[in-house]
């Protein structure tokens, strides 16, 4: 299986970009969007100058719990800069929701309670909400997360869209809110699934 494949077969079919689009990224963005792989791990991940964000994580099921996860996150760490990722909201019917929750609050991310993100599928037409989690270096605000994931959805999520998709994704307006009033811990829904 080929590192798209690994990807394709794991995350849904709302969070995954076509093979041609995360190509072009690495081919036409290769100073910010960079692939690590391994026969046991895929990551996608973009370098701006004052954050990462990681598009892709995956670990082969047969090696988890080894710490190829923890090791990739500790590599990135060592560049200090925050770090910020979508997550989908736990799923009882998808235990890997929350074992990817579980993992991430390990590794000592935060998640930003005030920025809400909903997008719409270009595959299935369907709205998808996802959660914003950030790992900070030097306690940035919710604010300056907002910002840095208004610039990485322009940059990297609707990169040549039209072109790869036939259609445009919605304007960063439409996709991703701030508000300090939004009460929802994306960690207090995990509690209660314990």
């Amino acid at each position: 299986m080929n590192w798209y494949e690994k990807l394709n077969n794991y995350f849904s079919v709302e969070e995954m970009k076509s093979k041609e689009h995360m190509e072009k990224l690495l081919d036409e963005k290769g100073n910010v969007y960079y692939k690590d792989e391994s026969d046991l791990h895929v990551m996608m991940y973009a370098e701006f100058d004052t954050f990462i964000f990681i598009d892709y994580l995956w670990v082969s099921s047969k090696a988890r719990g080894k710490g190829i996860g923890h090791s990739l996150l500790e590599k990135l760490k060592e560049k200090n800069k925050p770090i910020i990722l979508e997550v989908e909201p736990v799923d009882y019917e998808d235990t890997d929701t929350a074992k990817r929750l579980h993992f991430y609050r390990r590794e000592g991310f935060a998640h930003a309670q005030s920025i809400g993100y909903s997008r719409r599928s270009l595959a299935t037409n369907e709205d998808t909400e996802l959660e914003i989690l950030y790992w900070s270096p030097s306690n940035e605000s919710e604010g300056f997360i907002y910002e840095q994931m208004k610039q990485m959805y322009e940059v990297i999520h609707t990169y040549k869209d039209k072109e790869v998709y036939g259609r445009s994704y919605q304007h960063v307006d439409e996709v991703l809110k701030y508000d300090e009033d939004r009460e929802n811990n994306i960690f207090d829904n995990l509690q209660a699934d314990k």
